[in-house]
């Protein structure tokens, strides 16, 4: 049974850092895309970042870009989102999903099959 588990999440001030982690267990990804999503109260699923391990690209939403940095570890079988100067707009619960391709990263939701349970992250002002 494939499960991702995020952690890393956390409440800090506007301007701050946190990283979220994505640890998969249950599979081991030879081809395989990621997605970080997030969604706040009153608000719809949106996209963040992805990356595809057959052709390491990444994808950043432009509300993020320039402040988030997508990575992974295939020793770990996790991925990271680190995050930089976060805004207030920032809050959310961020959920990380994964898909078996070789099609490279993969930004619509709907291609995801695997998601996490999310974890909380809280931008102060």
């Amino acid at each position: 049974e494939v499960q991702l588990v995020e952690s890393g999440g956390g409440v800090v001030q506007a301007g701050g850092s946190l990283r979220l982690s994505c640890a998969a267990t249950g599979v081991t990804f030879d081809d395989y895309a990621i997605g970080w999503f997030r969604q706040a109260p009153g608000k719809e699923r949106e996209g963040v970042s992805c990356i595809g391990s057959s052709d390491e690209s990444r994808g950043y939403a432009d509300y993020v870009k320039g402040r988030f940095t997508i990575s992974y570890d295939s020793a770990k079988s996790t991925v990271y989102l680190q995050m930089n100067n976060l805004k207030p707009e920032d809050s959310a619960i961020y959920y990380c999903a994964a898909v078996i391709t070789s099609f490279g990263r993969l930004a619509n939701e709907n291609n995801y099959d695997y998601w996490g349970q999310g974890t909380q992250v809280t931008v102060s002002s």
